[in-house]
Parts: C-alpha cells; structure tokens; sequence
C-alpha cells in the first residue's frame, strides 16, 4: 500500500505535509536515527562532522503512506541536544507539528530530555512518539527496564498515550516500525489554519552564485507562490520570490506547514538575520510589546515583576521585560497575565507560543502564549487586565468583537483587524458579517467597524452637536465639512452616524447640507437671501469689510439675527474670523492677499509697506498680518515680517 502511495505522490498527487522536530539529549542518536529513516545526512556544519554533534539546525524528509494509503510528506527538523545548543533547537521548534523524543537506550532520561520535552509541552505540541535508540547495544533486561522508567517519566506528559518504539540506526532495528508508526501519526495531525496569511520566519539565509539571496524557514501559514511580493519584517523591507524549493525540488506554490527555501530578489543575504519573518506587505508588522499568558515550570524559582528573562519565539531570540498584571511575584507552577517589553521587534499574533529562559544558570523556566500582539497604550491597567480575561475565555468571534468594542468610538478598520489577528480579509469579513447580523458590531460597506455600543455613543455625541448648531442657526442646517470640523470623531465615523440619523429620521440630508428633521429645502428660501446677499457685501468690500453691527443697520436686519448668520457663513468657510468678534473677512479676499504677499517670497515686510501693499489702515494690518503668520506665508521677527 506505501508503494501504491508513494506512485500516486511521485504522479503529481498533492501530498499531506507534517513538520516533525526531533527532541533529547545530546548523543542519544537523534541525528543517526534521522539518517536511518531518511538516508540524509543533517549534520551540514564541518564543526558538526569533526565534533560529532548537532550544533545547528538540520533538516531532511521522507515520503511516507498513511494508514488509509494516501501519501504523506514527513520534514524531519533534527536539533541540537547539547545545553549550549537549546537556543538553537528553539529556533526550530516553534513551527512544528509533533515531536520524535529520541532516548538512549544505554542512559535513559537526561536533563535535556526533560527540558526539551518541557519546552514541547510550553509550546503547545500535542503529538508525537519516543524512540528508545541503540537498542543494539543493551542486554532485552536493561532495555526493558529503561523503557518502564521511560513510560513513567512520559505518564503525566502529552506523550503519555502516544507509542514508544525501539529502534536501532546501526542495524536497522525497528525503523520500518517507526515509519509506519510516523505515517499514522502525520494521519492525526490536523491542517493548519486556512484562514492566516502567509508567514515564514527565517532560520538560514545564504547566497548562492548565480541565484542570489536564498532563505529557509518553516511555512507557518498561508501560502506562498512565486513571483509574489513580501514584506521582511522588521523594518517592512520589500523582496520578490524568484524561485521556491520544497525537499530539493522546485514548486510554483508552497502551502503551511512546510519547509520551504526561497529565492528572493531585491535583498542581500547579509540583510537578513535568523529571526526575520517573510510576512504579506502592510498587514502584519513586527511588534516589541506584548500581552501574554505566562505558565511558570515546576521547580523554577519565583519571577519577579520588571525581571528579565531570555524570549523564544519560532527563530526569534531576545531579551524581554516581564511586567505583571495583579500583584506580587509569579511562583513556580503558576499562570499569569503579563505585558513583555521585547529588545528586538518581532513578528507576533495571537495564538503564538514562547518560552522563557533564564541567563545565569542557563535554564527553561516557563512560557506561555500571545493573547493580543497590538495592546492598546495608555489604557488603565485594570481595564487592560479585564480585556485580557475576557478574551482568554472568549470564542474567535467574541474574540474580534471584543477587538472592535475596546476601540470605542474611533473603531477599527478591516485591515488593522488583519493586522492583529493575520487572517485573510475575507475571514475578517465572515467573521464581521455574522457579528453585524447579531447585532454586535455595526460593520458598514466601507468605513470603520464600531461596536453597538460605541455607535450609540458617537450618535449621541453627533447629535447633541447638531442641535447645539440647529439652536444657534434657527434651523439653518449645516454643511457635512463644517461638522466633522467641530466634531472630535474621525470623518468616516461620523459618516456612519450620519447615515444611522438620516435612516432613523432624526436628520434630513440634501447633498452635503445637514438639515433639521422635517425641515424643507423651500422653507429656507429666506435665509438663504440674507445669506447670499451678506456674502455678496463681504465678497466686494474685500479686505475692508464691515463689522456685523454696522451691517445690520445697513440691511436692516436684527443684531442677534445678523450673528447667526454670520455664524453660518463662518461654518460654510466663506468667511473667516480675525481676531475678534467684529472682523470677518471674505475667504476669497484672503485667498487673493496670500498669493500677493507670497510674490514677495524672502523679503521682509513691516506695518506700513504692507498697508502700503494693500491699501488698508492699521486697524486691518495688524489682524490681516497676524493671520498672514498663522497660515505660514509669513514669519514675525520683531517688528518686521519674513515672507517664505
């Protein structure tokens, strides 16, 4: 049945693909046994060959059949067992599926095995098999009696249920076991999640003559295919994929999870470093400050609130700051929230996991998972801490409506939900249509998303700002533009709200004028005479214009009329105030002065040149000047002014 499935790969048939790592302590025969499964070599370091250990990071795979013979693809992740080298087998265990716990058979659990089966549990792997290796080289008796002492060292782990072989890469003992035992694992082993963007942090970039820049990594998500754009985070640098490579043959397409090698153009090898990640451009962005659940190990001494600990994410090493929400010291085998301050920023999202190490001893100490990777700033604590509990306990819908609803009456665009979430927009849109639907969140066609309760809220804030404005104006209405200048809300909010008020007959819209409900179009026919007619005396007095008192008497019409008038043309922006009440003056005027006074771009001009310019009195100079410097076209020294 393997041979069948293994035509049908080798036909074209698209093959099932695990990431598996290998996990234990040093020379207990991880890299031996992969080379026995696979016939490759990982050790690729010549420090690796002369010493005999994995320093590094290697890589192999097998073709393999699963137990209802379609084919599966195993990529093998050998890492380093040694305790100097566990920073380097973090790089690889971050992306993998399950774990081959490889132990000797002549020594029986190590300290790395514990902590490498301790850093498997932290990182949320739940699938994978103990090999017990060089079983050639013991008596059946010892090892029968080191695989009962295996079996009670993986009872309370995620291993506990899970087979535990004996094999031999020295005589071939057991291998084809394995590898059957490895196809019904990868059976197991659910798909990754379709809905994430493409994400691939690096682990090797090199260069390689005549093709240049080439990386690899292990596909966390999405796909990649050649010819398209990405973005190296951080920094947002942009790079082409040339050419891919999965298991040393070329593919068009690479889909999670997988080991890839791409070649990138518009980037040198140089630039690169381990830790990098190869993300969609403007969606996902690199972060350094993180909201987290912490899992303290047993045994691990307490940690104290602003201490500094050793974080690994994926190929991802650096210092942190750990602060806690709630009080005191976290002790060993306790469960935090807690805010991390990374050294170097890093591609993050929700649902990731970490570990934690400390520097002197060298020693895993905990980890846990990213619960909000875009943590709002200058929000209270407690609140902060409340979210964060709310959303622990929440499903993934909740979850993005509890994104939108904390930002209030700002919202949330669709792409800064990507950003920090890393779903595919149309998962975002799903998502937002059936919170709409429920009445949650108010998602528009275009716009920002709000959440009910803050569009109820920005509603009243809108509408108590109209009637403050219909009050003044008698009923006058106002222009879109003149209320999203005086309303503390962003533009595409209000016209959101805008269109709530027209749709509940709280407001009547005509273009771009804002109206009272109820209120005609023909009922303002005598305003809006006054109005025109107000414009028209302002329009042709230019830049010596009337007071509103004075202009009342003229057209005989009441002060207290005059004003809210006036207010209106103000609001519309055909007028503009200077200094006090009682100088306004025609915006085309003003328009008409600045063009003139910028003729004269790096000349100094005082009082009386510029009335002299003008033709108007010290009484309209010095307002005329004063507003000349607010809009930058001159700048005040002293008595004199420079135009820039």
């Amino acid at each position: 049945m393997a041979g069948a499935a293994l035509q049908e790969l080798r036909a074209g048939r698209e093959a099932k693909t695990v990431i598996i790592g290998t996990a234990g302590h040093i020379d207990h025969g991880k890299t031996a046994l992969i080379r026995a499964l696979t016939g490759i070599d990982t050790d690729r370091l010549p420090e690796e060959k002369q010493r005999g250990i994995t320093i590094d990071l290697g890589f192999a795979s097998l073709e393999l059949a699963g137990p209802d013979g379609l084919p599966v693809r195993a990529s093998f992740i050998d890492v380093p067992g040694h305790a100097r080298f566990v920073r380097n087998m973090l790089a690889g265990a971050g992306g993998i599926d399950a774990v081959l716990l490889v132990i000797s058979a002549e020594e029986g659990v190590k300290p790395q095995t514990e902590e490498h089966l301790a850093i498997c549990s932290l990182l949320g792997i739940q699938r994978g098999l103990t090999v017990l290796t060089k079983i050639d080289a013991v008596e059946p008796a010892r090892f029968s009696q080191i695989q009962a002492s295996v079996e009670r060292f993986l009872s309370s782990s995620f291993l506990a249920s899970e087979p535990v072989i004996g094999a031999s890469a020295f005589t071939g003992a057991g291998v084809d076991e394995l590898r059957r035992e490895l196809g019904r694992l990868a059976a197991r082993i659910g798909e990754r999640n379709p809905d994430s963007i493409a994400r691939l942090p690096l682990d090797r970039s090199f260069a390689i003559k005549g093709f240049g820049t080439v990386v690899t990594g292990t596909l966390l998500s999405g796909s990649v295919e050649t010819g398209q754009e990405l973005a190296v985070e951080p920094g947002g640098r942009s790079v082409k994929v040339r050419g891919i490579q999965m298991h040393g043959r070329a593919a068009a397409r690479a889909d999670a999870a997988t080991r890839v090698a791409l070649n990138l153009s518009r980037v040198e090898a140089t630039e690169l470093r381990r830790g990098d990640t190869l993300v969609e451009a403007s969606i996902v962005t690199a972060v350094d400050t993180v909201d987290v659940q912490v899992n303290l190990l047993a045994g691990a001494s307490a940690l104290k609130h602003r201490a500094r600990v050793h974080f690994h994410a994926f190929a991802t090493e650096c210092m942190a700051t750990v602060s806690f929400y709630g009080q005191g010291p976290m002790e060993a085998r306790d469960s935090r929230l807690a805010r991390l301050r990374l050294a170097h920023p890093t591609v993050l999202l929700p649902g990731d996991r970490f570990v934690l190490r400390q520097g002197s001893p060298s020693a895993t100490i905990g980890g846990g998972v990213v619960l909000d990777a875009h943590p709002l700033m200058r929000v209270n604590k407690a609140r902060t801490q409340e979210w964060l509990e709310h959303f622990l306990s929440a499903q993934t819908e909740e979850q993005l409506a509890l994104r939108v609803r904390r930002r209030g009456m700002a919202g949330v665009t669709i792409d800064e939900l990507r950003g920090e979430t890393g779903l595919k927009e149309e998962a975002v849109r799903a998502q937002l249509a059936r919170l709409t639907q429920s009445g949650k969140i108010h998602s528009p066609a275009a716009g920002r998303v709000l959440s009910r309760e803050s569009l109820l809220e920005a509603s009243a804030v809108v509408r108590r700002e109209l009637e403050r404005i219909f009050r003044q104006t008698g009923g006058a209405g106002v222009k879109r533009s003149a209320l999203k200048s005086q309303v503390p809300l962003r533009p595409d909010v209000i016209d959101s709200v805008v269109r709530r008020l027209e749709h509940t007959g709280n407001l009547r819209v005509s273009g771009e004028e804002l109206l009272p409900p109820g209120t005609e179009r023909a009922g303002r026919s005598l305003d809006q005479d006054k109005l025109d007619a107000i414009d028209r005396v302002y329009r042709k007095a230019g830049l010596v214009s009337p007071s509103p008192g004075s202009l009342a008497g003229e057209m005989k019409i009441d002060p207290s009329e005059m004003r809210r008038l006036i207010s209106v043309l103000l609001r519309e922006k055909k007028l503009v105030r200077l200094g006090d009440d009682s100088l306004c003056v025609h915006q085309e005027a003003l328009a008409e002065l600045k063009e003139k006074v910028r003729s004269l771009s790096g000349r100094s001009i005082d009082v009386a040149l510029f009335k002299e310019l003008t033709g108007v009195s010290r009484k309209y100079a010095i307002p005329l000047l004063e507003y000349l410097d607010r809009e930058r076209v001159t700048r005040r020294e002293g008595d004199r002014r420079i135009v820039f």
